[in-house]
């Protein structure tokens, strides 16, 4: 008798821990499964489990007509670019140590206005030659933040002396006791800049189309007026 009423209330025991275990079990699983996210540094959220990917690779690149394309590390416009400082700087420095002599255009004496025409025509940039003066006339000035760009014309003294900017540290030009050197923007020189000149865009793309720069055309004479208190 004893023994038919405690197998029921065994097998009852028995079901409800099995029950309560199951429940258990689901519960802690559902937690396991909850959405558990962070945020990225670029404000938006990701699950935590998932990996962080560097913000930049997100980020689509639009090329052409819409095509998503990977970063790139230059443009049309920096290769031209770098392509004309290349070869304005070899064409500045293959005329070093030259010496000055008036209103002459090289190959071994310049002026000041004679050495900023001779190094660009050296990479096929074709323009008038005259005296300093001219060339303040015929360009445009660049931009504030833009005027210690490489390739820019800089001016001194009363638009008597002119030379080619390298950066804001220093300028190529033909000096009158020197010749053709390098010269830091030490105070005397900063304190003597009238202003700045560039070339237009198109004429600075001109030897890029080109393997190598045309032969230089032969210089119309011009009387070029250049300070005779430069260094």
């Amino acid at each position: 008798m004893t023994g038919r009423i405690l197998f029921p209330r065994l097998l009852v025991a028995c079901l409800a821990f099995l029950f309560t275990t199951g429940v258990a079990g689901q519960s802690s699983e559902k937690d396991s499964r909850k959405t558990r996210t962070t945020l990225d540094v670029d404000g938006s959220t990701r699950l935590e489990t998932d990996m962080a990917v560097p913000v930049e690779e997100r980020r689509p690149r639009v090329v052409g007509s819409g095509a998503v394309s990977s970063p790139v590390s230059s443009t049309g416009s920096s290769s031209v670019t770098a392509r004309f400082d290349q070869l304005l700087l070899t064409a500045m420095q293959s005329h070093l140590g030259a010496t000055y002599h008036f209103n002459t255009t090289g190959p071994d004496t310049f002026d000041c206005s004679g050495f900023v025409w001779r190094s660009f025509q050296d990479i096929g940039l074709n323009f008038q030659r005259g005296p300093a003066r001219s060339y303040w006339a015929t360009f445009a000035p660049p931009p504030k933040e833009e005027e210690f760009k490489f390739g820019n014309m800089v001016f001194f003294s009363g638009l008597t002396h002119v030379g080619i900017v390298v950066d804001e540290k220093g300028f190529y030009h033909s000096s009158r006791h020197n010749g053709v050197i390098y010269s830091p923007f030490s105070e005397y020189w900063l304190s003597r800049i009238d202003g700045f000149r560039r070339l237009p865009l198109e004429l600075m793309q001109t030897p890029m189309m080109n393997q190598k720069a045309r032969a230089p055309k032969p210089a119309t004479p011009a009387v070029s007026v250049d300070d005779d208190n430069q260094p």
